[in-house]
């Protein structure tokens, strides 16, 4: 079994148990060079909301996009973009990837700006 296999099995389990809770899922996607979040509808089938360093006002001001400063930017902006959406609970989908690094940053930045996990 590859990395991308066993990342993708622990992904599915985590998004069973999030479809039994029933509220919004912030979904993460590492990169090499860059991080993504989306924030899924309870039902999974709308994006309420993104945010990456690919886009120009998170780019703005970073040294660089696949850092721990960059990925807390993305939490910020998803949590700003998630509360003007209405929503302030959410579940965390770390898709597979270990809690740490980039990821927990993104979780942390999105946590401090008001959501809740």
């Amino acid at each position: 079994m590859d990395k991308n296999t066993a990342r993708l099995r622990r992904a599915k389990s985590t998004r069973a148990h999030i479809r039994k809770l029933g509220v919004a899922r912030l979904s993460v996607l590492r990169t090499g060079q860059h991080i993504y979040a989306q924030l899924f509808s309870a039902d999974g089938s709308k994006v309420l909301a993104a945010a990456s360093t690919v886009q120009a006002d998170v780019k703005d001001g970073l040294k660089g996009s696949k850092n721990i400063e960059a990925a807390a930017k993305v939490g910020r902006t998803i949590a700003a973009k998630a509360l003007a959406a209405g929503i302030e609970k959410v579940a965390f989908d770390r898709s597979g990837y270990r809690y740490h690094g980039r990821v927990k940053a993104l979780a942390d930045a999105a946590r401090e700006a008001g959501l809740q996990f």
